[in-house]
């Protein structure tokens, strides 16, 4: 089977992207990941081939303020969610677009897989006159859906417990609406409309799952709240595993196994320009807890970036997760999906605070399956932190509920799970696929 990845140009997408190519790779599949030019090198070592974005969608969002210098002025809520499903997916769609219809001529590829934010993919899907060649979408955040509360997407907002939580979403809903959802789609109809194709059936935020023939959502039900009857094409794979990075271990790694319980502590890649946000505060609530060690990771940013270093922290750019998660007492994140779903696969409890993207969302998941704290704040204080940590490493019912949901993802093959979707999809689209030996993963 030949497998066409295309991914938008940020490293959190692309990571759970390589997982999923390297699945493929791995019983002998040819896999090609079209994705940023600055990402080349992460392609080529995970044993992919790398294909260039078209030029007006190869963009570096590793700099996010650098490159949208307005969105990152925008404050957290709906005006930046409106903001973001704009600059970062509308305005990309037909370079995307561009991408995916040149390289399916010139590849030739069995089937398609995107992330979901991927809105090339959309605009396809909805083409009449596509080429026969399944289009897989591979989440990397939250399920966009509409929720059977009415609570829209992206604020954070637990499921409704009553009548009055209901008519208090109810009226939310009407303003996300008129401020995020019609606007969005607007735009992106008109976007759709110049590229010759029908507007899409859906909001924008939905079509990020309904806008292919099979939707891969990296979790378990147990992280996820009840959306009712789902539909058909999508599938709940387990998580994903963390990224593969082949780096020599800094020079304290002996320290995480000294007796004391290890904190890690990171903003992400991608909302980690300003580490006075989560990191600084956090490194001040912890400084004379000598008990403890703490890790901090900066996403790739300098590690002198960070500014004075208590003596029980250790500083590092990137640091293999695999390796570390075991090893870890607790987690203190600004929210992003990855680093949650990757602290849930290894049992880990979570701090979480962030309220940019859909940060909101998935800290309030965090406080609702008991998983650990959600401070929703984007920059909390030092006391909201250091009472935080302390209380996620007293109290041991945090531990042993993420342990829970640790046990339920480990429960799904989500190697056999996600490849079977595709062989499916593939023989369905042009008959049974070739046999190969499937390689050890």
């Amino acid at each position: 089977m030949k497998i066409l990845f295309a991914v938008s140009p940020v490293i959190s997408h692309l990571s759970p992207m390589l997982a999923v190519a390297r699945m493929a790779l791995g019983r002998g599949d040819e896999v090609v990941v079209a994705t940023g030019t600055h990402l080349k090198l992460a392609v080529e070592n995970s044993g992919a081939r790398f294909l260039a974005l078209a030029p007006e969608a190869d963009l570096d969002f590793s700099r996010i303020e650098e490159v949208f210098p307005e969105h990152h002025a925008l404050p957290p809520g709906p005006e930046q969610i409106r903001n973001a499903l704009q600059i970062f997916f509308l305005d990309l769609m037909p370079p995307q677009l561009t991408t995916l219809r040149t390289a399916i001529i010139d590849e030739r590829p069995d089937i398609v897989v995107t992330d979901s934010g991927f809105m090339g993919r959309a605009a396809l899907f909805l083409d009449p006159s596509r080429p026969p060649v399944p289009l897989v979408s591979c989440g990397f955040t939250l399920l966009s859906l509409d929720r059977p509360d009415g609570a829209p997407f992206g604020l954070g907002l637990p499921p409704a417990q009553d009548d009055a939580d209901r008519a208090r979403y109810a009226a939310i809903a009407a303003e996300f609406e008129a401020t995020v959802e019609k606007p969005t789609r607007t735009y992106a109809n008109a976007k759709l409309a110049e590229l010759g194709l029908p507007p899409l059936p859906c909001s924008v935020l939905a079509s990020f799952v309904l806008s292919a023939d099979a939707y891969l959502h990296p979790t378990v039900p147990a992280f996820e709240y009840d959306y009712g009857e789902l539909p058909a094409h999508v599938r709940f794979v387990g998580a994903l595993p963390p990224p593969a990075r082949e780096r020599a271990k800094p020079e304290w790694w002996y320290e995480l196994d000294g007796g004391k319980p290890v904190v890690l502590v990171t903003q992400g890649t991608v909302t980690n320009a300003d580490f006075g946000e989560l990191v600084q505060p956090a490194l001040a609530a912890l400084a004379d807890r000598d008990d403890l060690l703490v890790v901090v990771t900066t996403g790739g940013r300098p590690v002198t970036n960070v500014g004075p270093v208590p003596s029980n922290v250790r500083l590092a750019e990137f640091l293999d997760y695999g390796q570390l998660l075991p090893k870890l007492a607790a987690v203190v994140t600004n929210g992003g999906y990855g680093t949650v779903s990757l602290a849930l696969r290894a049992g880990v409890p979570i701090v979480a605070a962030g309220r940019t993207e859909e940060k909101a969302d998935i800290g309030a998941r965090v406080a609702w399956f008991g998983v650990g704290i959600e401070i929703p704040a984007q920059r909390p204080t030092s006391e909201q932190l250091r009472d935080a940590v302390a209380r996620v490493l007293s109290d041991p019912s945090y531990r042993a509920r993420a342990r829970s949901i640790a046990a339920d993802m480990a429960a799904i093959d989500t190697r056999a799970e996600i490849l079977g979707v595709l062989d499916v999809l593939v023989e369905r689209s042009i008959g049974p696929p070739v046999q190969r030996a499937v390689l050890p993963a």
